[in-house]
């Protein structure tokens, strides 16, 4: 087995607080440009703001200033809002300013965002406009401990402090001879971010993390795969997310990248092209969706014989160590910008034919798993190693084990190391459960290869445990079943048949659009049929008790988090009725 520490690629600063950070980025990066973005997404001819490092790190201390002119040392701050500057900033000024910052989910509820802020015991709340009124109504309650409410854009409302106004009123002390950020010492170990996990159950769970937690994450994966000061990364993954969170905006600022601000879903492709982005952090769905178009359009132009054939050509040629690929497909990679040469992406397995797809193009695909409460990375492939079909392999600082493996050496993945959580707020009965002697178990199940790269086979509260005593896995399944090109994705349950048996059924999502290019116009039980067929040839490539017995087919997208994970117990509980 070849040691982990062997396989380091890169050399790094280690970091271990967002102090140490903010000095690292100021010395190195100062007249670099730290963020783009337009100031206003929605002007026909958009005037773009830069901020360099040096101005970023500035605002950084005059806000933290002014917050802690507000008495909000060692109080919590909530920020809900789009992917913006002004998040950003507010993540690092209360941070780096012994405040505990609580990041929520902009697509929350209104029910359940008051809730999670009740819970989090936080006392300001700095959010975009659209909230006011949520704000407004959460301060006249006396069931919270809001005092403060903080509006990232100007707002004339007595009783909303304005972010602009914060920022001068801290320039104006820091003029003025304030030094209470200066001398103020910062405990990294303790908790100074609270993360609500992002609801594919139905309890969401405060986990509470340090920046010694976040900054071992950060230094360990550095020594896997190296960004540069010539980089721009795309940010539109939703940034309270820790994977968007540490893996765009504070890995992003370790290597002194330019982060450009999405404007939107379906402007991806625009954005990629008009910021020139090098590096793309993204989920599974959104490469897959991707991909398919740009294979429609090879074979809507008829060159679907001439891409794999240069493909071919240019794989030998890599073999020589002679990269043409970047000539070859300069129209398809126009579509991209013309510059992305790596998409990290984490959250779900990805189509193996997919990623060598992005591989032959040029465009390399990294791939790494973790869970919030591991900050969130604990494994990724590395600028040297990887292997298609796994998430790659355990970072040099955290120790993984296979907990209680079968005959398979399938088991639950378990981690011990820095950049594990303290705990849950506020719930030692799951804290008690998921932490055992310094390990986390993760409730994911998988495997470790001789090599030491590791393979998630699916969650362990999904598993189907048949009456047979056979464990099935749904996402091996679906993970077959949105193979389909007309497919966009599915959800395998059990039925009961009855007392001796268990039926194995799926939800199938059709991309209406697909589908009649594919196969022409038709009745829906006639395109139900086509699938069944189509199911059937994948339950040959299976044992009999994985078959599918049973399927349903929908154009309707199923219930997702923001950050497109499958809400199964909302999907399950439809199945069923």
């Amino acid at each position: 087995m070849k040691g982990r520490e062997s396989r380091k690629v890169h050399q790094v600063q280690e970091i271990k607080s967002f102090r140490e950070l903010l000095e690292k980025i100021e010395k190195e990066y100062a007249n670099n440009i730290a963020f783009k973005y337009k100031k206003d997404p929605t002007a026909k001819e958009p005037e773009y703001i830069e901020k360099t490092y040096q101005q970023f790190t500035k605002d950084i201390k005059a806000l933290s200033i002014g917050l802690l002119s507000l008495g909000l040392e060692n109080k919590r701050v909530v920020v809900v809002g789009n992917n913006r500057y002004e998040w950003c900033t507010t993540y690092l000024a209360a941070t780096t300013g012994n405040m505990i910052i609580v990041p929520l989910d902009r697509a929350l509820p209104e029910g359940e965002m008051k809730s999670l802020i009740e819970k989090s015991g936080a006392e300001a709340v700095v959010f975009d406009k659209k909230y006011e009124e949520i704000m407004l109504e959460l301060k006249q309650d006396n069931t919270n401990n809001v005092k403060i409410l903080i509006c990232m854009d100007d707002e004339k409302n007595s009783e909303i402090e304005n972010y602009s106004d914060i920022l001068k009123k801290g320039y104006q002390l820091l003029e003025d001879g304030n030094n209470q950020y200066e001398n103020m010492k910062i405990d990294n170990q303790k908790m100074s971010i609270m993360l609500f996990t992002s609801g594919t159950t139905n309890l969401p769970k405060a986990v509470m993390l340090s920046q010694e937690n976040i900054c071992a994450n950060i230094s360990a994966i550095a020594t896997w795969v190296k960004l540069y000061q010539t980089d721009t990364l795309l940010s539109f993954l939703p940034i309270h997310h820790t994977f968007e969170c540490t893996i765009t905006f504070l890995y992003g600022l370790y290597w002194g990248t330019t982060i450009a601000f999405c404007d939107g879903l379906k402007y991806i492709q625009k954005n990629l092209q008009e910021y020139q982005i090098s590096v793309f952090v993204a989920v599974p769905v959104v490469l897959e969706t991707m991909y398919k178009k740009i294979q429609k359009a090879i074979e809507e132009k008829g060159k679907t014989k001439l891409i794999h054939t240069m493909s071919k050509i240019s794989n030998c040629l890599l073999k020589c160590k002679i990269d043409l690929r970047k000539v070859f497909f300069k129209q398809v990679l126009d579509n991209f910008g013309g510059n992305l040469r790596v998409v990290l992406y984490g959250a779900a397995p990805m189509n193996k034919e997919t990623i060598i797809g992005y591989n032959n193009l040029g465009i390399d695909l990294i791939q790494g798993y973790g869970l919030t409460e591991t900050s969130p990375v604990i494994a990724c492939e590395t600028d040297k190693e990887k292997r298609p079909g796994s998430v790659g392999v355990p970072l040099i600082n955290l120790q993984v084990k296979i907990e209680n493996p079968n005959e398979e050496g399938i088991g639950e993945i378990v981690v011990k190391g820095p950049s594990v959580m303290l705990g849950y707020y506020n719930n030692e009965e799951e804290t008690k459960k998921s932490l055992k002697d310094g390990w986390f178990y993760t409730g994911d199940y998988g495997y470790l290869d001789k090599d030491e790269f590791l393979y998630v086979t699916g969650r362990k509260k999904d598993i189907i445990v048949l009456k047979n005593g056979k464990n099935v896995y749904p996402q091996e399944i679906e993970f077959l079943i949105n193979k389909i090109p007309y497919i966009v994705e599915s959800l395998v349950y059990q039925r009961e048949q009855s007392n001796t048996d268990t039926m194995l059924c799926a939800k199938i999502v059709y991309d209406e659009q697909l589908i009649k290019e594919n196969l022409g116009e038709k009745t829906e039980k006639e395109y139900e049929e086509i699938i069944w067929k189509e199911i059937k040839e994948i339950n040959k490539e299976l044992p009999i008790f994985k078959h599918i017995k049973k399927i349903s087919i929908t154009n309707k997208p199923l219930a997702k988090t923001t950050t497109q994970k499958v809400k199964r117990y909302e999907e399950l509980k439809s199945c069923k009725d």
